[in-house]
Parts: structure tokens; sequence; C-alpha cells
């Protein structure tokens, strides 16, 4: 038996990381076809390493697959020693992915020669490549890695640190093909980075409620209820209220209204304050267990009795 739990393990992290491997195969390619045919047609550069490989190969001619790959062989050793082994595997794998498909889609013809277009679409097909090789763990820029080992060491945020390499690396492409290229570049950058956000955290952007009520057991209740969403119950006291019942409930944007309807039932002169939630880690979203149903039933005796 124990065997056969330990194949089925084996076998299951296998199947995840095939997963990521074809999710950042697949946003690699997607991140290559925006670059070659929509960014360097119109002389618009990414940031990071690929925004100044674009700057070489428009000036010398170096092939672009071959300058993002030895460009980012440096930060790869750099951070193998600091950074996790697998992070940087499937780094390396996303950038040789990347650059073969730079040199695949480099002799197709440009999508569009309409600088403004090319921003546009450029900037949410590139965010879209991007934003599935981080969901799936990989990494396509060098700068990256390096912003992650100054976050370790000094504490500087990953995407301040980067913001300033790029700003650098336009400001330097203001001078080289005009300050023109360099708004639309960072335009594309800003662009980029949003439909990143989208597709990295996903499209149901998840909102955090707390709740200040005197009818906890019920409002709780109908919320676990109508939108199978468990609930934290606290104790708080109020500096003029008093003692008193903060719900913590962590839920989507498209469930917001109906947890308002919920609280307007039930008790109209609660308090609710409602916030974005960046990142969850766990499974407490949405959960259902016995334990929870033992509650829920609990509840529902007393309010009948």
């Amino acid at each position: 038996m124990e065997r056969k739990k330990i194949k089925n393990i084996d076998s299951h992290k296998i199947f995840l990381i095939i997963i990521d491997l074809v999710g950042i195969a697949a946003g690699s390619m997607i991140a290559a076809f925006a670059i070659e045919e929509f960014l360097v047609p119109c002389t618009i550069l990414d940031g990071g390493i690929v925004g100044i490989s674009i700057m070489i190969n428009n000036k010398l001619g170096v092939p672009l697959g071959v300058l993002t790959v030895v460009l980012n062989i440096p930060f790869l050793l750099i951070g193998a020693k600091k950074i996790g082994k697998k992070f940087i595997v499937k780094a390396a794998f996303a950038m040789i992915v990347f650059s073969v498909f730079l040199e695949i889609f480099e002799p197709m013809g440009s999508m569009t020669s309409d600088y403004l277009l090319a921003v546009c679409f450029g900037g949410v097909i590139l965010g879209i490549g991007v934003g599935l090789v981080i969901r799936f763990g990989g990494c396509l820029d060098g700068t990256e890695t390096v912003a992650i080992l100054l976050n370790k060491s000094f504490k500087l945020p990953v995407g301040q640190t980067v913001l300033i390499f790029n700003i650098v690396i336009f400001v330097v492409a203001g001078f080289i093909f005009g300050f023109d290229r360099a708004m639309y570049s960072l335009l594309t950058y800003f662009i980029t980075s949003k439909v990143l956000d989208i597709v990295e955290s996903g499209l149901e952007q998840t909102k955090a409620a707390m709740i200040i009520t005197n009818d906890s057991e019920e409002i709780s209740h109908q919320i676990y209820k109508r939108l199978g969403r468990t609930v934290t119950i606290m104790e708080g006291e109020g500096l003029v209220s008093g003692k008193k019942v903060v719900l913590y409930c962590v839920l989507t944007r498209f469930e917001i209204h109906e947890l308002k309807e919920i609280i307007k039932e039930i008790d109209s002169s609660a308090f609710i304050a409602i916030s974005d939630v960046s990142e969850i880690i766990g499974t407490h979203v949405k959960k259902t267990s016995r334990l929870t149903e033992e509650k829920i039933s609990q509840t529902e005796k007393k309010q009948t009795l």
C-alpha cells in the first residue's frame, strides 16, 4: 500500500511538472510572437535583457534569439547559487523556448506598421505570454533574478527594482532611437504589466470583507449557505460602542453584491469594510467540511428553538 501511495504521489508530481512546463512553453511562445511580430518591426522595446537585446540586434544585426540566451546566462549562473534550483531550471527552460520561437517568428512579416496598434496589441499579447510564464513558475528575464537577489539581501521591492532597470533602458533607447520610441516602449511596458497582473492572479479578483455586527451567527450562516464561503469570527471592542463581533470573509468581486444583500436583510446597521487581496495561500477561501456542516446545523437548531 505504501509503495502504491509513493507511486501515486510521484506520478502526481510528474504530472504537475509537465503542466508547468507546457504552460511555460505556451507563454514563452506567445511572448516571442508579440516581440517579433509587433514590437521589433516598429523599434519598440521590451524591458530588461530583452530590451537590451533588441537594441544590440538593431545596431549590430546579431540574432535576437541568440542574444537573449547569451545575455541571460550570467544572471542564471548568479541566481543558481542563491535562488532555488527549481526556479532556475524553469527560468532556463522558459528562456530557451522563448529564444527558439524568436528565431522561428523572425522571418515572418510584421502584423502592423502602425505604432499605436503595435503598442496596444503587442503589449497585451506580451502581457499574456509573460503572465503565463510567471504563473507556472518560470521567468523570461535575468533582471528579475537580480531583483529577487537584491530583495533578499537589501529588502528592496522586486517590482520597483525591475521598474528602475527598465526606465534606465528606456532612457538609453531614447538617445539611440529617439524619445518617441522610448515613450512608446514605456507605454507598452505599462500595458504589459497590467495584463500580466490579470493573467497571473486570474480574472476573478479576490476581495476581503470585514463585517462588524451584532448578528454574527446569522450573517455567517447565510454567507456560507448562499455563497459557500467560510467566515472567521473574531472578538473586538469599539471605543464607543463596546464589545463587538468581527467577521472576516474572503470572496470574489462578483459575490460582493450578494454579501451586501445578506447584511441588509439581517443587520442594516452593520459596518462593512471591503478591500483587495493580492494573493491567497491555503484552501480557506471556499471549503465544505463535516465540521462546518455540523456548526451550520447547530446554528439552525438554535434558531428554531
